[in-house]
């Protein structure tokens, strides 16, 4: 049987509404964006049941939320203005140097897709993996950053099924992180739900990017060609499933691990996070004595002194890295492996936080995603179940499921959003091979904290 294919039906470009002066000079990249250069954008998207077809004469629902969104894409870029650029490079060869801005004046705008497929919301989330078609949701399919030179910096493309309606958003992760991603998507959604009018937004972007002081806004990477740091992967064959713990579970996870470890410091995030180094680690059959390391994803605004608004748009979060020996992270219990991860929260400050940005001005190095970056000992935590996902509603109520595409998935990335209840749920986005996630689905630690029987 073949695969169900999403058919477009209909793509153009967005501008902001009107010009913004603020967006004629260069944005530079900052040393938090450029190392993004070479991985793929974020792939978001929320799956919503499908608005009633009148009967009447009325316009389409499907048609006037199409129009309706792209009015409001439109405002929303009056504040997100940098979404509606392309990137571009200063460079020569001798001495070498590459250095990568955002120019608003040359470029369309961002990308709009209208999209079908003859699929229902039970093809999406019945079965047990997540459908590999959902990737098809998305635009810039296996695109890297430094494509965003010759690419929309952002795409919304809106995938109309039998019985629901998919947006999904791809944004250029060298231009923007997570708290950026969700706070436009917010803005957007909240400007749809004003219908057409020009509103004043409550939180409006900080687009001034971050520079240390004595440092100017233009970094130079010590390259003279983009093929000397780009690269492309395809990743090996892999299960995508979500994986649901309620609050109750994940408050008896919490409660084990302090208790594990004498102490009340450990948050529910970093309990569940130990959880799943531990099983994954734990299924695929590692020898004992190498390190192991689980890599969370961690916000840099609040931990700098001053702090950054929660406003700051860009890229500014920094990676955090528990580890342990293969065998001390199996044998010391989960308090010991969530201890570890809170360790490394807890030791993120203002001077951590500085002296890695000080230390890749001094020395550049651009993020790479392959096989000779894959670490069978790692796994990888990103995203957050704080991100105000379900709050996005554009005319639909709320959404049914979070869902995301092909864009950075590997052996051991796990993605965590925040569950369709609420009260302190999550949901879990775990990426393994097929035997190991056969595996991961019989381990008895793992199947008893996701039922609460920890």
């Amino acid at each position: 049987m073949n695969p169900p294919i999403v058919q477009t039906i209909s793509e153009c470009f967005i501008k902001p509404k009107y010009p913004v002066e603020e967006a004629k000079p260069p944005i530079y990249l900052a040393a938090w964006d450029l190392p993004k250069l070479s991985i793929h954008y974020i792939q978001k998207g929320l799956l919503f049941i499908k608005p009633q077809t009148t009967t009447n004469d009325q316009e389409n629902p499907v048609t006037s939320l199409l129009n309706r969104l792209k009015d409001a894409l439109s405002l929303t870029l009056v504040h997100f203005y940098p979404f509606a650029g392309r990137l571009a490079t200063l460079k020569q060869e001798n001495p070498p140097f590459y250095s990568v801005y955002i120019d608003c004046n040359n470029s369309p705008g961002a990308k709009f897709i209208y999209a079908t497929a003859d699929l229902t919301i039970a093809d999406i989330l019945s079965p047990v993996d997540v459908p590999v078609v959902v990737q098809s949701f998305f635009d810039h399919d296996r695109a890297i950053n430094h494509d965003g030179h010759s690419m929309s910096l952002l795409s919304i493309q809106v995938t109309e099924l039998i019985d629901g309606i998919f947006i999904g958003c791809s944004a250029n992760h060298a231009v923007a992180d997570g708290p950026s991603y969700w706070h436009f998507f917010e803005i957007l959604s909240n400007t749809f739900r004003a219908e057409g009018k020009n509103i004043e937004i409550s939180r409006p972007p900080v687009l001034t990017r971050w520079f240390p002081s004595g440092y100017g806004p233009i970094h130079y990477l010590p390259v003279s060609h983009p093929d000397q740091f780009s690269s492309r992967f395809e990743a090996p064959p892999l299960r995508e499933r979500i994986f649901h713990f309620s609050s109750e579970s994940i408050s008896k996870l919490k409660a084990k691990a302090n208790l594990e470890c004498k102490s009340n410091k450990i948050s529910s995030f970093q309990a569940v996070s130990a959880l799943v180094w531990r099983c994954i680690i734990r299924c695929r059959h590692l020898p004992r004595d190498p390190e192991t390391t689980c890599t969370m994803t961690a916000n840099n605004r609040s931990r700098m002194d001053p702090p950054l608004p929660n406003e700051y748009f860009g890229n500014s979060v920094a990676r955090l890295v528990g580890k342990a020996t293969v065998g001390e992270l199996l044998d010391r219990g989960l308090g010991w492996a969530a201890w570890q991860l809170h360790e490394a929260v807890a030791g993120h400050s203002d001077s951590a936080v500085r002296e890695w940005v000080e230390k890749w001005i001094e020395d550049p190095v651009i993020y790479k995603h392959g096989p000779a970056q894959y670490n069978p000992y790692s796994i990888m935590i990103s995203s957050s179940p704080r991100f105000r996902m379900y709050e996005n509603e554009f005319g639909m109520g709320k959404a049914v499921a979070i869902r995301s595409g092909y864009a950075n998935k590997s052996d051991g990335k796990v993605m965590f959003y925040p569950g369709y209840e609420g009260g302190g749920s999550m949901d879990l986005e775990i990426n393994l091979p097929p035997a190991t996630m056969v595996a991961l689905e019989s381990d008895g630690e793992f199947m008893d904290g996701l039922d609460g029987k920890c």
